[in-house]
C-alpha cells in the first residue's frame, strides 16, 4: 500500500511485479484516510510506504517511511530492507494494478492506434482490467537500466 506522496514509486513497483495499491485510488478528502489505509494494510497482510512521519509511527512495523523525494533512492531504500528486487518483471498494469496476460492477436489490433507498426517478435501482454496494451520495448529497457543501477552492497542496511 503505497501513500499519495508516492505515485511514481507506484508505478516502479508495479513494473516490478509487486501487487501495489495506492491511496490514488481511493476518493481524496476523507479526514480518516489515515486510519483506513492503516487498516487494510492490516487486514489484507501489507506493507504501508509513506512519506507521513507519522503515519509511519501509528503503522509501527507494518509501515516504512521512505526517505527520500528520489524514485531510485525510495527503490534502493526498498531493496535495502529486502521488500523488493530492482529488476522489470512484466506482470501488473503499472496504472490500475490488474494482472498482466499474453495478448490476443485481436487485443493488440485494437490497440492499432498505439501499438509498435512493426509487431514481428514483440511479446505484447494485455490488462484485463483497464484494457490497455503493454510490450517489452524501449520503455522497459530504460527503466531496467535505471534499475540495474540499484546494487545492495556492505552499508544497505545504515541509515534506513
Amino acid at each position: 500500500m503505497v501513500d499519495r506522496m508516492l505515485g511514481t514509486l507506484t508505478r516502479y513497483l508495479r513494473c516490478m511485479g509487486y501487487d501495489t495499491l495506492s491511496a490514488n485510488s481511493f476518493p481524496a478528502g476523507n479526514p480518516r484516510e489515515d486510519t483506513f489505509l492503516l487498516s487494510l494494510v492490516g487486514e489484507e497482510g501489507r506493507v504501508l510506504l509513506t512519506r507521513d512521519h507519522e503515519l509511519a509511527r501509528r503503522g509501527q512495523g507494518g509501515a516504512v517511511l521512505i526517505r527520500s523525494d528520489d524514485v531510485l533512492d525510495q527503490v534502493w531504500q526498498l531493496t535495502a530492507l529486502g521488500l523488493v528486487a530492482p529488476e522489470v518483471v512484466t506482470s501488473r498494469c503499472p496504472l490500475c494494478n490488474g494482472l498482466l496476460s499474453p495478448a490476443t492477436a485481436e487485443q493488440v489490433a485494437s490497440a492499432a492506434s498505439y501499438a509498435p507498426a512493426d509487431q514481428h517478435g514483440i511479446p505484447f501482454f494485455w490488462c484485463h482490467h483497464c484494457g490497455r496494451l503493454y510490450w517489452e520495448g524501449s520503455h522497459g529497457n530504460d527503466l531496467q537500466q535505471r534499475l540495474s543501477t540499484i546494487r545492495c552492497e556492505g552499508a544497505c542496511h545504515s541509515d534506513w
